[in-house]
């Protein structure tokens, strides 16, 4: 099915059908599974409702290492079958996304010592590669290669070649993993769920022992009584700390993990791949993706039990990253090229104790006999295939036998969408290819037809003030942090600069009709203040450093 752009999405229309309808459906959380989930609820013929208590893909998945990949790391734990199935579902995404969905090369250096893995290892995970390739990495075209050291170094010339001996390369992807929950959001809207952000489900109603509603309440201070046959809670590590379930249903244990990137200059690392170096001191490695002038430096999986409305990477922890890019490459980078960072959690399904970062990463979907489903775990590569799996269950529950119909769905933007031919075409056009593929029309049209809209958003940045405008129009934007931090990377890429912007984007919205002025300068002193604290987050240290 071809999707054309929807002049649709709107919250005021879509809170007034809140109201008035009786759903299916209820999922909880707006993060990619639960907007997948929506979505193949919607293909099915179902009555669904999304609703997201801040902004789409405000919590991990926009947090994400946005790799589509199916995980080397996964074959070193035994879990072939999850790779397999992960590298299907890149392809499937890769398919039916290709204007977000971009091929991306894996570098692994091979070091006489201290490097991502024993040299002696070496021969061992050349075969990892092999068995990568063939349980599905051959789909993207191309088999991975072993490269010598000035092979190596044409891919990154700053790594350090004292101690390089060679290295593998293999192919994977990468993704705006905002962009991409969102337009998986949009894209159930198009297929006929209601979809809100910005409303939080309170409490779940019961009429004899069965699901019959839930309580709701819009930032804006209204509250909703929204009727239901069943819910889907898709929070995703805020299932931690929700006590909604039955007394007697049994809830799995959420255990998240704590990720953290930092954005530096791409003059100080200058890739033109993904590289993977090794950390001193830790089993764990770390990444570096280009991302145009970004270089993004991350690392995933350490446990956490604060707030998780409240994470940012801390002082010990953009060390840790620049400790170990010193260590592998010939770079100058200090604490005051940090350009921007951000801090997340994966929710696994685990029990204290280990590793984290030895936890597999399989879902779980529960049913319980009231209605409620629960879907937890899992990967941003393998969403579609959760929520397949979370319909399927809630199909059973409403008594239908509707099969799932996404693996071919495109989502809106992407079909038909050459991404070869326009990143080729370069600029303007290129740009809003890779954001907005077969839709970047629209946008272009208020880029060239409308004043001030083809001026820079955010110093140093490619995005234009059109593009919120859009953003604010057609994409249910509607504080400034949505506009800054997921419908653009402009927080991530440059925090600083962001935060000048900030004015900017609080006017567009005023101009919009979305908010009122009082409501614009209330939001404005708030992100200003998140800023400085995230700020402020980089600058200290913990207890545990600090006596170190």
């Amino acid at each position: 099915m071809v999707l054309e752009n929807p002049q649709g999405f709107s919250r005021p229309e879509m809170l007034a059908e809140l109201s008035s309808t009786v759903y299916d459906l209820v999922i909880v959380g707006g993060g990619i599974t639960g907007s997948y989930a929506a979505l193949d609820a919607a293909q099915r013929g179902f009555k669904v409702a999304l609703i997201e208590k801040d902004d789409f893909a405000s919590g991990t998945s926009s947090k994400s290492s946005k790799m589509v990949h199916g995980g080397l790391r996964y074959i070193e734990q035994g879990n072939l079958p999850l790779v397999r199935h992960s590298l299907l579902e890149r392809q499937r995404l890769r398919r039916n996304a290709p204007h977000l969905i971009q091929r991306l090369p894996f570098l692994f250096p091979v070091l006489s010592e201290n490097g991502v893995f024993d040299r002696r290892l070496a021969a061992g995970f050349e075969a990892l590669l092999w068995t990568y390739d063939m349980a599905g990495g051959w789909r993207e075209g191309v088999l991975h290669q072993k490269l010598a050291p000035n092979e190596v170094l044409s891919h990154c010339p700053t790594f350090k070649s004292e101690r390089l001996k060679y290295g593998f390369m293999y192919y994977d992807a990468r993704v705006d993993d905002a962009r991409l929950t969102l337009t998986i959001a949009r894209t159930a809207a198009h297929l006929g769920a209601t979809v809100v952000n910005h409303t939080r489900v309170g409490d779940i109603r019961r009429d004899g022992g069965r699901i019959s509603g839930v309580e709701a309440e819009t930032a804006e201070g209204r509250s909703l009584s929204i009727r239901t046959k069943s819910v889907i809670m898709a929070t995703g590590s805020w299932l931690r700390d929700w006590h909604g379930a039955h007394p007697d249903a049994d809830v799995p244990p959420i255990r998240p993990a704590k990720g953290v990137h930092i954005a530096v200059p791409w003059s100080k690392i200058r890739n033109d791949c993904t590289v993977t170096i090794p950390v001193p001191g830790r089993a764990r490695r770390a990444t570096i993706t280009r991302w145009g002038d970004i270089a993004l430096l991350g690392t995933t999986d350490e446990d956490y039990q604060g707030d998780l409305d409240d994470i940012h990477c801390t002082a010990d922890e953009r060390d840790f990253l620049i400790d170990g890019a010193r260590t592998a490459l010939n770079t100058d980078l200090d604490q005051g090229d940090v350009l921007g960072s951000i801090a997340g959690t994966r929710p696994l399904t685990a029990a204290p104790g280990g590793k984290s970062v030895d936890v597999k990463r399989n879902h779980e979907i529960r049913v319980d006999d009231d209605g409620l489903i629960t879907v937890v775990g899992g990967k941003l590569t393998t969403s579609r295939h959760m929520a397949e799996q979370t319909i399927d269950a809630a199909a059973k529950v409403l008594g239908s036998k509707v099969r799932c119909r996404t693996i071919r769905q495109p989502l809106l933007g992407g079909a038909g969408y050459d991404a070869q031919s326009t990143t080729a075409t370069g600029g303007l056009v290129a740009h809003l290819g890779e954001r907005y593929g077969n839709e970047s029309h629209f946008v272009a049209d208020i880029i060239e037809s409308e004043q001030g809209a083809g001026d820079p958003l955010v110093e140093g940045l490619p995005y234009l003030a059109g593009e919120a405008v859009y953003s604010i129009r057609r994409e249910m934007a509607t504080t400034i942090s949505d506009v800054l931090d997921r419908r653009t990377r402009s927080r991530l890429h440059a925090r600083d600069a962001s935060a000048a912007a900030a004015p900017k984007v609080a006017d567009l919205l005023v101009r919009e009709g979305t908010i009122d002025r009082a409501a614009a300068d209330a939001q404005l002193v708030d992100y200003l203040n998140d800023i400085a604290k995230e700020a402020n987050a980089l600058n200290t240290y913990t207890k545990e450093k600090e006596s170190a």
